[in-house]
């Protein structure tokens, strides 16, 4: 990009500094979607539930389902 193309440019990078922000963003969330850490509390917190009642052994299952699912679609990006 040259000069002319820099400084027409140049009322932009504020918007492109927040598309880049967006991706950041994005992708640390992403990160923590899938970090194991992550997933494995979500699993126990279910457990809990279902122990103390909260839920049933179904509702159990098909959460469990859904914390799965979201790892194997999200590693296909």
């Amino acid at each position: 990009m040259g000069l002319l193309g820099s400084i027409l440019g140049f009322p932009l990078a504020p918007v492109r500094g927040v598309f880049a922000i967006g991706e950041l963003i994005q992708r640390r969330v992403d990160e923590e979607l899938r970090s194991p850490a992550s997933v494995r509390g979500e699993l126990e917190a279910l457990e809990q539930e279902r122990a103390a009642g909260e839920i049933s052994p179904g509702e159990e299952a098909e959460a469990q389902q859904q914390v799965l699912n979201r790892l194997s679609t999200d590693e296909t990006r």
